[in-house]
C-alpha cells in the first residue's frame, strides 16, 4: 500500500467534514427533508409562529456551530445535528422572506442563487479550491457552512416555485429533482464532470428534493401530500438520521472510502 504522505496525513486527521460515502448523500437527504417538516411542525403545531421558530432554531444553530467549529476533527454527531439545524434555519430564512415579508419565491430563488455564486466566487479566491475535502482551517469552514445555510435557502425557495409556484406538485417535483442528480452523477461517474462542480450542483439539489419529499408526506392529501403529518414524518426521519450517526460513530471505517464527487478533477 502506497504510504499517505505526511502533510496529507495531517490534512485528512483535521478534516472538519465527512468523506463523501453513499452514507453521506443518505443522512443529507433525510437532513434536509426534517428541515422542512421540523420547520412547519414548530411553526404551526406548537404554535410558535415563523419569528418564535426562527429565534429558538437560530439560537440552535449558533451553539451547534460554535461547538463544531471548536472541535478539531470531525464528529458525527456534532456536524450532523449542525446540518440538521442548518436545514431548518435555511428553511425558515426563505419562509419568513416569502410569507412574511412578501417577497415573491421567483425573487428569493434569483437572491440566493447570487448569494450563493458570490459565497463560492470569495472562497476559490481566497482559498484556490472549493474542495470539501481540504477543510482543515478556521476560514475554509466557515465558508463552507456559508454555502451549505445559502445551498438551504435557495433549494427551499426553488422547491417551493416549481412545487407550489407553477403547481408542479410535490411528487412530480421529486422526481424531477431526483432525476437532475442521477444525471449529474452519471455525467461525473461516466463523463468525468469535474468532481468540485458535480458535489456542489447535486448538494444544492438535494435540498429541494428533500424539501418535496417532506410535504409529500407530511402534507394532507387535499395539498397533494401523504398526510403522514409533520410530527409524524420529523420524527421517522430524525430517528433515521440518529440511527445511521450512531452506526457511523461505531464504524468509522465506513467513511473512509469515497463514492461520491468531491475531487478536483
Amino acid at each position: 500500500m502506497m504510504a499517505i504522505p505526511n502533510g496529507d496525513r495531517i490534512a485528512r486527521m483535521l478534516n472538519k467534514v465527512p468523506q463523501v460515502t453513499i452514507y453521506f448523500w443518505i443522512i443529507k437527504i433525510l437532513a434536509t427533508t426534517v428541515g422542512e417538516t421540523l420547520a412547519d411542525f414548530l411553526n404551526t403545531r406548537l404554535g410558535l409562529g415563523l419569528t418564535g421558530t426562527t429565534y429558538v432554531t437560530g439560537a440552535l444553530l449558533l451553539a451547534a456551530l460554535a461547538v463544531q467549529l471548536k472541535s478539531r476533527r470531525y464528529v458525527p454527531v456534532i456536524y450532523w445535528v449542525a446540518v440538521v439545524l442548518l436545514s431548518v434555519v435555511g428553511t425558515l430564512i426563505t419562509d419568513n422572506l416569502v410569507d412574511n415579508l412578501g417577497i415573491p419565491l421567483e425573487i428569493t430563488t434569483v437572491v440566493f442563487s447570487a448569494a450563493l455564486a458570490a459565497t463560492f466566487a470569495v472562497w476559490y479566491w481566497s482559498e484556490r479550491t472549493l474542495s470539501i475535502q481540504t477543510i482543515y482551517t478556521t476560514r475554509r469552514e466557515l465558508f463552507y457552512w456559508l454555502a451549505i445555510l445559502f445551498t438551504f435557502a435557495l433549494g427551499t425557495a426553488g422547491g417551493d416555485l416549481l412545487a407550489e409556484g407553477l403547481a408542479l406538485g410535490y411528487a412530480w417535483s421529486s422526481l424531477l429533482f431526483a432525476t437532475a442528480i442521477g444525471i449529474i452523477a452519471v455525467a461525473h461517474f461516466r463523463f468525468g464532470l469535474n468532481g468540485v462542480f458535480a458535489f456542489w450542483a447535486a448538494y444544492v439539489l438535494t435540498r429541494p428534493l428533500g424539501a418535496s419529499l417532506g410535504d409529500l408526506l407530511s402534507q394532507s392529501s387535499g395539498k397533494g401530500g401523504l398526510g403522514f403529518g409533520s410530527f409524524g414524518t420529523s420524527l421517522l426521519f430524525l430517528t433515521a438520521i440518529a440511527v445511521l450517526i450512531a452506526y457511523l460513530s461505531l464504524n468509522p471505517q465506513k467513511e473512509v472510502i469515497p463514492v461520491g464527487a468531491d475531487s478536483e478533477s
